[in-house]
């Protein structure tokens, strides 16, 4: 079964509630429309049309819309922000669908059709917050290879592309684990992972090499069962007998599914280029390390990239934790909400 499908069977196996605040983009409401005919999560489309099986909302005139800026009042009310400022915040779509994210009235939100990265982020930051067990929010794409003529076919975790310029060793090392979690839960498969440099094995020497191997050595002292090496050119991660020629000694049992970049810089541009040349299905960027899902979409997106988005978010709510790993699509993890 190819990994979106597998993502929407267990969607529609517990659809859960999503919130999609531009519901003023035709893409937003298309994508309503067919989330609700496959069934695939419960739909509240704010400041959109009446559509059949789709709650709508509309944020600024919301029957509990004094309940929501009180709790966003509180918890900024330290940093200076106003019960008035609170309220005018909280007619906001994409504040308000992170507010009742956090406060439980919806299990997850994808927003960014219209509004920037920036500002969808920022909401699910503040609102929403960080995971306790997660130290850094960051963010990845689900790589997807699955035409006919494709030389390597499945899913792939492409980290961080979207969301952390400049990590430091013991953010890679989290934001690896982190994707080794998403693998798991999105792809149901045993993650290894693959730190990404210009060098293989020391056949290179440079701050921001030594700062992968300390990353390295974090990861496996967390999790001394994780399947992961590095430092490792692209071609050494991706071919087993490269890897062979270049890291004789590598832990990888088999080519990686977890692709660990070393700054943003390079994320970006490899997983744009994998996309638009190599054909690969991009599904992103999705948070990880955020309390509950919230995600972004590029305002470029389309209407089954929206759907694909909201699909993950929806398996996205049975969070795994970094203490407990998860075997992907486990019967526990599916309770319901």
């Amino acid at each position: 079964m190819k990994p979106l499908e597998r993502i929407f069977d267990t969607a529609r196996a517990h659809p859960r509630h999503i919130i999609l605040p531009e519901g003023n983009d035709p893409r937003v409401v298309e994508a309503a429309i067919r989330l609700t005919e496959l069934r695939l999560a419960r739909i509240t489309l704010m400041n959109g049309p009446d559509l059949p099986g789709v709650a709508t909302l509309n944020p600024a005139e919301a029957a509990d819309l004094v309940e929501l800026s009180t709790h966003w009042h509180e918890m900024r009310a330290g940093k200076g922000l106003t019960a008035e400022q609170a309220l005018e915040d909280m007619r906001d779509p994409i504040r308000q669908a992170a507010m009742r994210v956090r406060l439980g009235k919806a299990d997850g939100t994808v927003g960014g059709a219209v509004a920037t990265t920036a500002d969808t982020v920022r909401a699910a930051l503040q609102i929403i917050g960080r995971a306790p067990d997660a130290s850094i929010v960051s963010s990845f794409f689900l790589m997807l290879s699955c035409t006919p003529e494709a030389p390597i076919k499945g899913g792939m975790v492409f980290a961080d592309c979207g969301l952390v310029i400049a990590p430091d060793a013991q953010e890679l090392a989290a934001i690896a684990r982190s994707a080794a979690l998403s693998c798991r839960q999105l792809l149901n498969e045993t993650p290894r992972v693959a730190l990404l440099s210009f060098s293989t094995a020391g056949s290179a020497n440079h701050p921001s090499i030594t700062r992968i191997r300390e990353a390295l050595t974090l990861i496996r002292e967390a999790e001394p069962d994780l399947e992961v090496d590095g430092e490792l050119q692209f071609d050494a991660a991706l071919h087993d007998a490269v890897r062979a020629k270049k890291a004789s000694g590598s832990r990888l049992s088999g080519r990686p599914n977890v692709f660990i970049f070393p700054d943003l810089a390079s994320g970006n541009i490899g997983y744009k280029i994998a996309q638009h040349l190599g054909g690969l299905n991009a599904i992103g960027p999705i948070l990880q390390g955020l309390a509950k899902p919230a995600n972004d979409l590029s305002r470029a997106c389309s209407v089954d990239d929206i759907i694909a988005a909201t699909a993950v978010t929806a398996v996205q709510v049975d969070q795994p934790s970094l203490h407990k790993p998860s075997g992907g699509f486990s019967p526990a993890m599916q309770s319901g909400r």
